[in-house]
């Protein structure tokens, strides 16, 4: 009589890369490796964009990336190695990316500026972007001053704010997402780079948006603006941000009713039209980012306290965008046989007639 034996063990599968909705692992969304300074707020802000655009399963290839000059300005080559991009002139970035969105309305924008990028040089090219409703996600890595040339301030500095020398900023900040909400911006918000918990689940909502969406984000530059005296710094932010709401973001593919990590209390629910939930709790008593104009008190009295808040302050759902408005066809103009875009003799004929 044989003894018997203990099976032998299955052979272990080998445990492969976990996968979004699409198949592709994480590492189809990473890029090239960073050459900004250790511990640089825009690092955190290009991985945090990596998770969204990750989560959200957005096809790489068909993302157009978009930048102008500065440190800001490196970040999408960090990020989505298989997409297209362009790095601009400085301050140019909004009008390159409109033609580039004109050109394809089927590349999704995702353009990175910074506080200098778009609030100096490129401060007329960033308006128009708004009032346009482009559609593109818009972040702005705001860190108050030129990490490129030395450290000076930028138009986003704070009154009073201190350079590494001592010296004290006397003229008063540009306030980007008020400039946003006031040139009809349908998505405005604020974040902290050392806050990524919350910058994740607000890009994730950018993403969703079908107008232009625009982001600011407190993004401390650790060689020239991480000091005391700074109001630009890592231990500023943490000891002064006062968060208006805490959201979450439900995509269209998961069921709605599915948890998310807002806490219990007062909620909002606003539905994208593209599909998926934001849902907002109110931290701040009676504040709704679906009103405009609460948005803008919000944040005028938030300058005038000096106070550091962050969050969803405006959100405006548009079925219409600037491509929709100009009734663009949904191919690629580019790839438009000849036939559908070269005027008939007979139409030509009547602009002439009518130039009579």
């Amino acid at each position: 009589m044989s003894t018997p034996t203990t099976p032998a063990p299955a052979p272990a599968v080998p445990a492969g890369p976990k996968v979004n909705r699409l198949g592709l692992p994480v590492a189809e969304y990473q890029g090239a490796r960073s050459t900004l300074c250790p511990g640089c707020g825009h690092d955190v802000v290009t991985n945090t964009l990596i998770s969204a655009l990750w989560e959200m399963g957005v096809e790489p290839h068909l993302v157009a990336k978009m930048s102008g000059i500065g440190c800001s300005s490196k970040t999408p080559n960090y990020f989505l190695n298989r997409s297209w991009g362009f790095n601009s002139v400085h301050g140019r970035m909004p009008t390159v990316a409109t033609g580039a969105l004109l050109a394809n309305r089927t590349l999704r924008g995702i353009g990175v500026s910074g506080d200098g990028d778009t609030a100096a040089i490129g401060m007329g090219h960033f308006v128009h972007l708004l009032r346009r409703n482009v559609p593109m996600v818009y972040v702005c890595e705001n860190n108050g001053v030129y990490g490129l040339t030395k450290g000076q301030f930028s138009p986003t500095a704070d009154v009073g704010s201190k350079l590494k020398s001592g010296v004290a900023n006397d003229l008063p900040p540009v306030d980007l997402c008020s400039l946003a909400i006031e040139l009809g911006c349908g998505f405005v918000a604020r974040s902290f780079s050392a806050d990524r918990k919350q910058l994740l689940q607000i890009l994730k909502a950018a993403v969703a948006h079908r107008g232009l969406a625009f982001l600011d984000v407190i993004s401390p530059c650790v060689t020239f603006n991480d000091h005391p005296g700074s109001t630009k710094s890592y231990d500023y932010g943490r000891e002064h941000q006062e968060a208006v709401n805490e959201i979450g973001f439900v995509p269209s593919w998961e069921h709605a009713e599915r948890e998310v990590d807002v806490p219990p209390g007062e909620a909002i629910d606003v539905e994208m039209p593209n599909g998926g939930t934001i849902k907002v709790r109110k931290v701040r008593e009676d504040f709704d980012p679906r009103d405009r104009a609460a948005a803008l008190d919000l944040l005028r009295e938030a300058n005038v306290k000096k106070e550091f808040i962050t969050g969803l302050f405006y959100v405006a759902p548009q079925d219409q965008n600037f491509l929709d408005h100009l009734n663009l066809v949904d191919e690629p103009l580019a790839t438009l046989p000849e036939e559908r875009v070269r005027p008939s003799k007979a139409a030509l004929e009547q602009i002439m007639a009518e130039l009579r």
